[in-house]
């Protein structure tokens, strides 16, 4: 024979007047508002709830029906602690996400990290108490802007860019150009720059600035190229045109960079770079 099933019981509104709602977090089961406790559904009968409040609570059972709607309202309205949790949290990570927002500025702006600590948070003190004459220590708490937290939110936020930005570079078109300088330490420095069409507009992006280790000819300027972008994934089909200074290691006819990236890619437009002309 097989088992009877359970009836499943229904809360009704009527059984406000025992001082019992449902719980919020499990509907099935029946809250009483006085003692706080959480009972079975099997207790969802008026019966078992009135002698819960006969027995557990003798000094409540006359009370009428507009006590037990007030307690529900202040019970509603009373913050849990699941909330409290919640809006912690979003405190937490409304902070967290200010400190990334002000060490974007600082790299923006090429400031020395330590202007969050130094100058940045105690301007965030002084507007806090000055004009909104709050407390701010529980604010400036939550927004990490020591040197240490800016350098590693810019680096978080550069590796996020660059795999971004390579990410679309994969499966795009793209110019790029190319400069070779030397810095006042004698060291050879390369950038890339690289200009794309992205949502319909022409976007252009830092891709690369790579040390040049044993010379500045142009199968070295290549091999850099090209090893960032096998490192990458970026395929050098994808480059349709690149602008280069008119330098020798640039534009030699045999062993320029121009000459080795034609032999990879032959329909690439190169052009002389206007500024260095």
């Amino acid at each position: 024979m097989s088992e009877v099933k359970k009836k499943r019981r229904q809360y009704s509104a009527e059984y406000i007047k025992f001082g019992f709602i449902e719980n919020p977090t499990n509907p099935s089961s029946p809250l009483c508002l006085l003692c706080l406790k959480t009972f079975s559904n099997e207790a969802m009968k008026p019966s078992r709830l009135q002698d819960h409040l006969n027995k557990m609570h003798p000094n409540k059972k006359d009370k009428n029906v507009a006590y037990f709607q007030d307690l529900e309202k202040k019970h509603n309205t009373q913050p849990s602690v699941a909330k409290l949790f919640s809006t912690a949290a979003k405190q937490d990570n409304d902070g967290l996400r200010a400190s990334y927002n002000i060490s974007l500025l600082i790299a923006q702006k090429g400031k020395p990290h330590n202007i969050g600590e130094e100058l940045i948070l105690p301007a965030i003190n002084e507007v806090i108490t000055t004009v909104l004459h709050k407390p701010a220590a529980d604010i400036i708490r939550k927004i990490p802007l020591s040197n240490n937290s800016v350098q590693r939110r810019i680096d978080e936020m550069a590796e996020n860019i660059e795999e971004s930005l390579c990410d679309h570079l994969r499966t795009s078109q793209f110019s790029i150009q190319l400069d070779e300088s030397t810095l006042p330490t004698n060291e050879a420095l390369l950038l890339s720059y690289v200009r794309f069409i992205k949502d319909e507009k022409i976007c252009e992006e830092l891709l690369f600035a790579r040390n040049l280790e044993t010379d500045t000819k142009g199968e070295t300027i290549f091999n850099t190229l090209e090893k960032f972008c096998d490192e990458k994934g970026i395929p050098l089909k994808n480059i349709i045109s690149v602008a280069t200074d008119g330098a020798p290691a640039m534009t030699g006819c045999h062993k320029g960079f121009i000459a080795y990236l034609k032999n990879k890619i032959s329909d690439v437009l190169a052009v002389h770079c206007v500024i260095h002309r």
